[in-house]
């Protein structure tokens, strides 16, 4: 029984390590994103508005992740055997504890987090609609209505259930029980059955719907490194919910108390955070990186711009014995000229030098000087009785 209690003990600091890490990167997404669309308003980026569109369910989508983290802290008993906390919470609030975890996680949380992913990848479906506050409020509205049928199927099971379990129909207590208080004065939370039995024909569904939304994707993207994105968001989505369905499902076989029963559950809220990890790199880190690296190779191309100006205007400033003069087979693709006059020793007439750094066709001669190659200095004849 000790090693059963520091193997449970010890997935349960894993836990709450792993819940603490989700909280950080969310926290950082949640800023990255803001700075984001702060750089847009500021800047005034219109052309990276698509990008920065979905602003506000991403970081909902944050949120519900959160959110579902939390509940796993609340539902290991390893907090709640501690000596002040367990004084502070008597028996029945213990309980009432586990069956809020139920209702609020796989009633709540996780079907969020599921349909917030598909109305993400709904989002790169349409070309102006994520651009406007309106789009994100009604998602949102979505969202929370779509979750409604099994957040009331989970709290019909978690507080009618139990009335049934005497009941002519003899439901076994696995199939509705969400606390467990037969071995000791600290209550195992556990997964009734039939809870599970709602979030997997949940997840079947969505799992459905998502290939037949990922297939639409995959026709319209023709970069490979967005088909890797969408083949692995597909892949983590359609793997590990459902593998988490099948976790819980398998947990009524063993009794709470022991390692097999610590070692699921434990798994299960593994597969889930890799999948919610998955969506918070592929839709909310990503897309931000990517439009933020696009501005700065932008930015580059505008400076190398400004560069190539201030190299024309300081040329411009250098005397004629001192400015350098193209050979045939330097010009290097770009386009700065310029010219300069040099009063010749007898006559005073003025020779002019055209170079062509970047592209030969543009030229600066004066009006009514012949056409120049934009090579070396072309002399003007000599005058008369004079030599060259």
């Amino acid at each position: 029984m000790p090693l059963t209690r520091f193997v449970v003990d010890a997935l349960g600091v894993v836990t709450i390590c792993l819940v603490a890490l989700l909280l950080l990167v969310g926290l950082f997404c949640i800023i990255y994103s803001l700075y984001f669309r702060s750089r847009i308003r500021g800047q005034d980026l219109v052309q990276l508005n698509y990008f920065s569109g979905p602003w506000i369910i991403r970081i909902i989508y944050i949120f519900f992740a959160v959110w579902w983290g939390v509940g796993e802290i609340i539902r290991l008993n390893l907090l709640r055997r501690n000596r002040r906390i367990l004084n502070s919470l008597t028996l029945k609030w213990q309980e009432n504890l586990c069956k809020c975890y139920i209702v609020s996680n796989l009633g709540f949380a996780e079907p969020c987090l599921f349909l917030t992913l598909i109305f993400l990848l709904r989002a790169s479906l349409q070309r102006s609609g994520t651009l406007s506050r309106k789009w994100n409020m009604k998602t949102t509205g979505f969202v929370l209505l779509y979750c409604f049928p099994m957040f009331i199927l989970q709290l019909v099971v978690i507080l009618l259930g139990p009335r049934y379990k005497n009941h002519e129909l003899k439901i076994p207590s696995y199939f509705i029980n969400a606390v467990n208080t037969k071995n000791g004065d600290v209550p195992f939370c556990t997964y009734p059955l039939l809870s599970t039995a709602f979030l997997g024909i949940f997840a079947t569904v969505l799992t459905v719907y998502l290939f037949w939304l990922g297939r639409r994707i995959l026709h319209l993207v023709i970069n490979k490194g967005l088909q890797k994105r969408v083949y692995t968001l597909i892949f983590s989505i359609s793997s590990f919910f459902p593998l988490r369905v099948v976790l819980l499902g398998l947990s009524v076989l063993s009794k709470p108390e022991e390692i097999v029963f610590g070692a699921i559950s434990f798994l299960a809220f593994l597969s889930l955070l890799c999948c919610v990890g998955v969506g918070i790199c592929l839709l909310v880190y990503l897309p931000i990186a990517d439009s933020l690296s696009l501005r700065s190779l932008q930015r580059d191309i505008e400076a190398s711009d400004e560069y190539n100006d201030t190299f024309s205007l300081i040329v411009n400033q250098i005397p004629l014995e001192e400015s350098p003069v193209s050979s045939p087979g330097q010009n290097s693709g770009g386009s700065i000229s310029f010219r300069k006059m040099e009063k010749n020793e007898a006559s005073g007439a003025a020779a002019f030098v055209e170079l062509s750094l970047f592209n030969a066709a543009r030229q600066s001669t004066p009006p009514g000087s012949p056409e120049l190659l934009g090579w070396p200095m072309i002399p003007l004849p000599p005058a008369q009785g004079h030599g060259p």
